[in-house]
């Protein structure tokens, strides 16, 4: 009777696992919606299919005797209204909490790394239970247990992850990450069509739909990147100004006058969209990626299904039928032992399939960022720009930091000195007539002289904190973290002294991060320094409930002038609850001389 009921379970886990291919279909229908602008379904269409895997993790509780729990992240929380009324998201008012509350879930059940599991998992469970009443008539209930950890290992929560992962999980990702780019290349195939058609046929169109056609081929760009490290920078110039007009208020474009700039606007986009360069080559890059991709991917696929289907062929189909089975080119097989000897060739098969995938889908990667990557012309264009920028910002930020200077001066110190002057007057006029009182009078200068010194000290360490000086950036950062209220662990080695303005602006980078993660509700931070290929690196990861945005405070922003005078950046990976991890990377050059003997490589404060 147990033998009975457990087939009929494994039957009716087998009949419910095919269900997972309708998920599959509705997921991939709502992701070619959103390929085409229609955003609004692929979240929903994610947590539908969570329900499916819900009952799944109750119904291998319940026959398989294997407890599943829930491994998604937790919901992100309900938007808060502003004292104005209105809901911020970035740098984006809204006056309904909808819009906020969809984006917010929408990043939620995509950045989950439990749907990328999930998704495979629904492709590849229906296949699974193919096998799984064979295997419960050899094995029993114990067959159902092992299906039941096969399922919590894809659907059920996970510890957090190991730098080094199983290598068949590895391959099996990357052969998912060859497909991806396989399917989003032709996904760009087909958008790029359609652009050329519009091109041809509707110019006035033609700059509209190629910079909504960019949108597919800055996906394939950014995933690809993702999935293996192989980043892919936009190419596109920078876009067209506003037209300046005459003196006589009309503007004018070739030799045609316009009184509204919103016609030379028009032909301005035009000329930058279809004069770039980078436009063309992301057609020839939309034809070219996908054959190349095709053919990196087809002998893969060709190997694992050859390798899978003599499997099937060998311990599914086989027991099954009277007449011996024979998979291509190998003997008929009809007893376990024939068949047996035939599965190492499968499992070798299979083995030689997923070897290749890791090393292939970077160059698919490759492939793609040598027509999609900029050139060095788009990237002197990029840097120009982005000088005139920085160039702004470091003028504004120096006027505003000599305007802070003065005021302090002006409040503090100045007011302190004139004081003193006025108590000293009152010394030389006391000292005759009444010494006791002039003794108190100098007594109250020395403390006045005491407290000036202080407050210099404090401006002058806000200017330039002495510590940098004296010990460099990594003892100034831990510094920094032994004054942070957070339990902060430094660790890292700089191979010399980097340049005192980098220095500087490091530190300053690295207070205003603890202090923000502190501000927010942090309990611990890590902070790592590094120096490679002529570039600094400094990690701040801290454990708060995330969702920084750089556009939503004035700080992060302060961060960004700031390094954009030495031409670095700040990259913030912040998901909506936790962790928040800042990387500051500034190019500079290093002092080979040798730091201070006092100088380790690690520290933590509590």
């Amino acid at each position: 009777m147990t033998y009975l009921r457990a087939l009929g379970r494994a039957c009716a886990l087998a009949a419910f696992a095919f269900l997972s291919w309708f998920d599959v279909l509705v997921e991939l229908i709502a992701f070619a919606l959103l390929c085409v602008g229609l955003v609004f379904f692929l979240g929903p269409a994610v947590e539908w299919t969570r329900h499916r895997s819900a009952t799944a993790r109750t119904l291998a509780a319940r026959w398989c005797d294997v407890e599943i729990a829930a491994p998604y992240q937790p919901e992100p929380p309900e938007p808060a209204r502003e004292r104005d009324g209105w809901y911020r998201d970035g740098n984006t008012l809204y006056k309904r909490a909808f819009w906020v509350r969809w984006q917010h879930r929408l990043t939620w059940a995509l950045e989950d790394p439990a749907a990328g599991r999930e998704f495979t998992w629904q492709l590849l469970n229906p296949l699974c239970t193919l096998a799984l009443p064979v295997a419960v008539l050899l094995g029993g209930p114990a067959a159902l247990r092992g299906y039941g950890r096969w399922t919590r290992w894809w659907i059920g929560a996970r510890p957090p992850a190991k730098p080094h992962r199983a290598w068949l999980h590895q391959h099996l990702e990357s052969l998912g990450h060859q497909c991806g780019i396989l399917a989003l290349s032709l996904v760009q195939l087909v958008f790029s069509v359609w652009q050329l058609i519009v091109i041809a046929g509707v110019l006035p169109l033609a700059t509209p739909v190629v910079l909504w056609g960019r949108t597919i081929t800055d996906t394939l760009r950014r995933e690809a990147g993702n999935w293996t490290g192989v980043r892919i920078g936009k190419p596109y110039l920078p876009p067209p100004g506003l037209p300046v007009p005459r003196p006589d208020g009309l503007y004018q474009v070739g030799k045609q006058l316009y009184e509204e700039p919103f016609w030379p606007v028009q032909h301005a986009r035009r000329r930058w969209v279809l004069g770039d360069r980078a436009t063309w080559r992301d057609f020839i890059g939309s034809g070219l990626i996908p054959l190349v991709s095709l053919a990196l991917t087809l002998p893969v696929v060709a190997l694992l299904g050859w390798g899978a289907f003599g499997l099937l062929t060998l311990w599914v189909w086989r027991p099954f039928v009277t007449s011996p089975v024979r998979w291509f080119p190998l003997p008929e097989v009809s007893t376990h032992l024939g068949a047996a000897a035939q599965t190492p060739l499968a499992l070798v098969l299979l083995a030689l399939g997923l070897a290749p995938t890791t090393w292939l889908a970077r160059q698919q990667a490759r492939f793609a960022r040598v027509w999609l990557g900029p050139t060095e012309a788009s990237r002197l264009a990029h840097r120009v720009e982005r000088l005139k920028q920085t160039r702004t910002d470091v003028t504004v930020t120096q006027a505003a930091e000599l305007r802070r200077i003065e005021r302090d001066l002006h409040d503090g110190i100045q007011s302190r000195l004139v004081a003193m002057g006025m108590k000293l007057g009152a010394v030389e006029a006391l000292v005759d007539t009444d010494p006791a009182a002039a003794k108190r009078l100098a007594a109250e200068l020395r403390a006045s002289s005491s407290e000036a010194l202080t407050e210099l000290r404090v401006l002058i360490r806000g200017i330039h904190p002495p510590v940098l000086s004296e010990r460099g950036l990594l003892d100034a950062v831990r510094a920094l973290a032994l004054d942070s209220p957070l339990k902060a662990q430094v660790t890292g080695s700089l191979p010399g002294r980097i340049e005192e303005p980098v220095e500087a602006c490091t530190y300053f980078a690295v207070s205003e991060l603890l202090g923000n993660a502190a501000k927010h509700g942090a309990g611990r931070v890590t902070i790592d320094v590094g120096f490679a290929d002529d570039e600094l690196t400094v990690v701040v990861t801290d454990d708060g409930p995330g969702g920084a945005v750089p556009a939503r405070g004035s700080g992060l922003r302060g961060i960004e002038r700031r390094l954009g005078g030495f031409d670095g950046r700040l990259t913030l990976t912040s998901p909506i609850g936790g962790p928040t991890r800042a990387t500051v990377e500034i190019p500079c050059q290093i002092d080979p001389a040798p730091l201070s003997p006092k100088t380790s490589t690690s520290s933590e404060t509590a």
